[in-house]
């Protein structure tokens, strides 16, 4: 067959070759981190770490699975009974399919309570979609946010490997005095250094998870907002890990959250670089420091 293939025409196969390898690669998912820091804590159960914070009529607990959702006449929040100052806080979740757009499913840490108005946010947020396109993660530090809508977010944006309303995974925040780093199924997705004090969260937070309604921007800037005609709107968590300092414990072995690798890095190591590099390289939608739109002179760190 080769033979008699023009020149022109044996490029062509070569490259759609190419580019069957590559998707074919992609779609494996990413390298292997080589450590995962989510495999040394081991799970709890909600009521052992949680308590209902609203919506308590949709909420429902049933063999260690806690079931959330949104219809037209509430969603649902809970919160961390402590709150910490440093730690790893995780939990498997699965999203809901169909037309979720204007939805947003959540796990985050928040001093709002304690700081109203003048507050610091560290997010997993899942943006709502539509038949046919993929769920967004959002993730999102801020820090001294208020209340009137002058907060300065810094959001990275991903599609997933995967399709997260088939199955559960692993999200998780890691969040040191240093550094915060989040992950997908133990793999890096994204890491936030501590370059100044100002552009870092360093209070005491509490950890939350919520689904509610964020019509007004949440799916493509509110081009498409929620339909309750698909209500309810459910999120599904389970295996949730909490393993941090709460601000009533000094700092020791006993609180303190898994190294973010292995032994002898001080942050991540090569192998989970690489895997990170990997899962921005192909699955990045949006970097904040990377938006001409944005006043880059609020957030020197870019």
């Amino acid at each position: 067959m080769f033979t008699t293939m023009l020149p022109s025409t044996l490029s062509s196969f070569f490259l759609l070759v190419l580019s069957l390898m590559i998707c074919a690669s992609n779609a494996q998912g990413p390298p292997s981190p080589g450590y995962y820091p989510g495999s040394k804590i081991s799970p709890i159960s909600f009521d052992q770490g949680f308590r209902n914070l609203w919506g308590p009529q949709h909420q429902r607990l049933e063999q260690g699975s806690l079931s959330i959702w949104l219809d037209s006449n509430s969603g649902s929040g809970f919160k961390s009974l402590h709150s910490y100052q440093s730690g790893y806080f995780g939990a498997a979740i699965k999203l809901q399919p169909g037309y979720t757009a204007g939805v947003i499913t959540s796990l985050y840490l928040s001093n709002n309570q304690d700081h109203p108005g003048n507050h610091d946010e560290i997010d997993i947020e899942f943006l709502g979609t539509t038949p046919g396109k993929p769920y967004v993660l959002q993730t999102n530090v801020y820090i001294r946010g208020s209340g009137d809508g002058n907060i300065i977010g810094r959001e990275m944006k991903f599609h997933l490997w995967f399709d997260p309303t088939q199955d559960f995974h692993n999200y998780a925040i890691l969040w040191k005095p240093t550094e915060i780093i989040f992950f997908v199924d133990d793999v890096p997705i994204r890491r936030y250094p501590r370059k100044v004090d100002a552009t870092y969260p360093n209070r005491p937070m509490y950890v939350y998870g919520s689904i509610w309604d964020a019509s007004s921007w949440a799916t493509e800037d509110g081009r498409y907002k929620a339909d309750y005609k698909y209500q309810p709107f459910i999120g599904r968590y389970k295996n949730f890990k909490l393993q941090g300092c709460t601000i009533n414990e000094s700092p020791s072995s006993s609180c303190k959250p898994p190294s973010a690798s292995p032994s002898g890095y001080g942050s991540l190591s090569l192998q989970q670089i690489s895997a990170m590099q990997w899962v921005q390289r192909n699955y990045l939608v949006y970097y904040y420091c990377h938006d001409p739109k944005r006043d880059h002179t609020l957030t020197p760190e870019c």
